[in-house]
């Protein structure tokens, strides 16, 4: 046995580690396969200037980044693109979908969508507070 540490991404070590954690999970809930979820907007010139990437996997939206440009912050963009992605999430079979987000950026916005708090971590020494939210759907 060899164990090794590195600070590179290794895409061929990642997918290894994927795939073994695939295949205890399909043991457990079967095989389904997580699915690509992005809703964007882009400018006039084809830039794109909000949007949120994540995947549907066992029923719920798993959020990985949103992200609006700050010049359009404050117009309603950042909400129309979660309602987009949102609405093809429950027509996905999605009954709920999760976040996490730190201290700094995000909670109060995910709030107001009617996402809750359900847990932080907080006390780690230069390091913001993480904010983990998940929001359920009253009907699919």
């Amino acid at each position: 046995m060899n164990i090794e540490v590195s600070d590179q991404d290794n895409p061929d070590v990642f997918e290894a580690l994927a795939t073994g954690v695939r295949a205890f999970n399909a043991k457990h809930l079967g095989n389904e396969k997580s699915r690509p979820l992005l809703a964007f907007a882009k400018d006039e010139a084809g830039k794109v200037i909000a949007g949120v990437a994540g995947r549907t996997i066992y029923n719920q939206f798993l959020i990985e980044v949103l992200w609006v440009d700050e010049s359009t912050r404050g117009e309603g963009l950042g909400r129309k693109v979660m309602m987009q992605a949102e609405n093809e999430a429950k027509a996905r079979g999605c009954v709920a979908a999760q976040v996490d987000t730190l201290g700094f950026q995000a909670p109060d916005f995910y709030q107001k969508l009617g996402f809750e708090v359900v847990g932080k971590v907080t006390g780690i020494p230069n390091s913001p507070e993480r904010v983990f939210l998940v929001k359920r759907y009253d009907s699919v």
